[in-house]
């Protein structure tokens, strides 16, 4: 019997399953929208090395919504 089951975990697959992608990623219209704010605003801030986190996807910018909404929810926690 012992030797069944080592034949057993011998045979065992480890599968890595990647962290699921957000639906859609945002586009700098999107956050613009989001945030009520110019789209110039937004590469100004990008700029200045403020607002939210994006990445370039060859020439364009793109939003993870996720990393949008945690920027602008820690925001509110800063006096105005």
């Amino acid at each position: 019997m012992p030797h069944i089951l080592e034949a057993a975990r011998r045979r065992l697959k480890v599968i890595i399953v990647p962290e699921p992608l957000p639906t859609r990623l945002w586009t700098v219209q999107d956050v613009a929208q989001f945030l009520s704010v110019p789209r110039k605003t937004l590469y100004q801030w990008r700029n200045r090395g403020y607002g939210p986190p994006a990445r370039r996807i060859g020439r364009h910018l793109r939003y993870d919504p996720e990393d949008v909404r945690s920027w602008f929810a820690a925001q509110s926690d800063q006096p105005a």
